[in-house]
């Protein structure tokens, strides 16, 4: 996907009910994982657009890491 909103779910669940058992969770419920997915996801499109803006800045059409970390730093302060 390039554009818009996902129309698909881009990860599956049972790597985020691991997540949230490793956080100390005994249990996960489906609507619990799916919500963490929702927001990951979101979360995630929202870094990513933060780095094609300095990617862009420096005259490069390849997001790199730097991007992505700068993006990160960005965003996690709002």
């Amino acid at each position: 996907m390039v554009h818009g909103k996902m129309s698909e779910k881009e990860m599956s669940l049972a790597p985020l009910h691991r997540l949230i058992k490793k956080a100390g969770a005994y249990r996960v419920s489906e609507s619990a994982a799916d919500e963490l997915r929702r927001s990951l996801e979101d979360l995630a499109v929202k870094i990513a657009k933060e780095a094609m803006d300095y990617c862009a800045h420096a005259g490069r059409k390849t997001v790199k890491r730097e991007d992505i970390e700068l993006a990160l730093k960005k965003l996690l302060r709002e």
